[in-house]
């Protein structure tokens, strides 16, 4: 969540961030109406408040007077019931504004370069040089065919569109890059987990997913459960409203879990293969940083999540996203894109950002500096979407007879 205060405080400096990022101008003025009702509801409130405090200290003066306190008494009562409503419309305006505060996305940092879209992203560095094939590469699906990798006839039998199955070398390698990810990860320094792959709406609500993106959530039925749709949900709120011993920063944290998502606001794109599923695989790395080292840890992320695709000799650019790009939580992110031949396009394979103190906020999750407790920053990034990178692998390691050669790095793996 943003600081309240300081959009309280500096709201017109605050609005023209958030502009940065494309939210409506109506949603900022709501906010400011309940910033408005708020301060007048608690200015009543305040005011009942300090008239009891002063008629409540009259009953020893009363007493030492020999004065009879019936009438004060009374006074005390109706003005202590009267404190009631003017309680609850306060409680109200803050629950109010709260609600509404959950909705407005993160602060850009001042580095975000401007822009509406991902066509005003920019483009930071390619790294490796794509292949030149001196046939017509394929497309993954129809390299899938050849091979027998991927059924995407039976995983729509099994569940619906968007849905497909893994089968013989094509699993085998799925399982390889997840080992060979967690593995490189953890050289890194990030410690391993396992964790449930269903959370509870207040870890959502943490991390940012809840409430302004239920729409793309697979809840379970009658539960106050989800299929989480990355592995940052579990890894970051796993310190919700913890207090961190400032000597543990930074808690680097790696997972491999499968990832649900409806992609409601995809009808219409990558339709045709594995792009855009609603499963697939995914090791993710999450990180939870002192704020001044933030910066320090975010480059390395990123990093890292390039040198695994180097190690795998899969070409990519890194790109930074402009405002209007970025997502909810995000206050900076570098996406790496991987060079897919069949597309004969750059895809996302990966995205890093640094929410600054967003979610630590949302999520309650401080560090104790001397004997002040301050939020934490906290990071996320994918290193790597499995079936991406298997899709990478297809396309840049095809063979003109469609048969696929194995990078050398996951040889040991399988």
């Amino acid at each position: 969540m943003i600081d309240l205060k300081y959009l309280q405080s500096n709201f017109d400096e605050a609005s023209a961030r958030l502009q940065k990022k494309g939210v409506d101008s109506k949603l900022l003025q709501e906010l400011k109406d309940a910033f408005i009702v708020l301060k007048e509801a608690n200015a009543k409130l305040e005011a009942a408040k300090a008239e009891q405090n002063a008629m409540s200290k009259l009953f020893g003066q009363y007493k030492r007077e020999g004065k009879d306190i019936a009438e004060l008494k009374a006074k005390v009562d109706a003005n202590k019931e009267a404190m009631i409503p003017l309680q609850e419309v306060a409680r109200e305006a803050q629950e109010k504004l709260e609600a509404i505060a959950l909705g407005i996305p993160n602060f850009p940092d001042d580095s975000v370069p401007e822009g509406k879209d991902e066509d005003d992203n920019v483009e930071l560095k390619k790294v490796l040089t794509p292949r030149e094939f001196d046939f017509k590469p394929k497309e993954h699906w129809e390299l899938s065919e050849i091979n027998g990798w991927i059924d995407f006839q039976r995983g729509v039998k099994l569940a619906k569109s968007r849905f497909s199955i893994l089968k013989g070398d094509g699993a085998r390698v799925e399982r390889a890059l997840i080992n060979f990810f967690l593995d490189k990860n953890r050289q890194k320094g990030f410690e391993e987990y396992c964790v449930p792959f269903i959370n509870n709406s207040a870890m959502l609500q943490g991390t940012g997913q809840l409430p302004k993106f239920e729409d793309d959530l697979f809840k379970i039925e009658d539960e106050d459960l989800y299929l989480i749709p990355t592995a940052e949900v579990p890894l970051t709120n796993m310190y919700n409203d913890e207090i961190i011993s400032e000597a543990q920063l930074p808690l680097l944290m790696t997972g491999y879990t499968p990832c649900f998502r409806k992609e409601a606001g995809s009808a219409g794109r990558d339709t045709r293969g594995m792009i855009r599923q609603h499963q697939f695989d995914k090791v993710e790395m999450v990180a939870i940083s002192h704020p001044d080292k933030s910066d320090e840890v975010f480059e390395m992320m990123v990093q890292n999540a390039s040198d695994i695709l180097t190690k795998l000799g899969l070409p990519h650019r890194v790109v930074e996203l402009c405002g209007g790009d970025l997502g909810f939580s995000a206050a900076k992110t570098i996406d790496l894109e991987v060079w897919l031949p069949g597309q004969n396009k750059y895809r996302e394979i990966s995205s890093i950002s640094n929410t600054r103190d967003f979610q630590a906020r949302r999520a309650k999750i401080r560090f104790k500096d001397g004997k002040k407790n301050r939020l934490v920053h906290t990071l996320n990034g994918s290193a790597l979407a499995v079936g991406r990178t298997l899709i990478a692998i297809m396309e840049n390691y095809q063979n003109e007879d469609g048969s696929v050669t194995i990078p050398e790095v996951l040889k040991q793996y399988m």
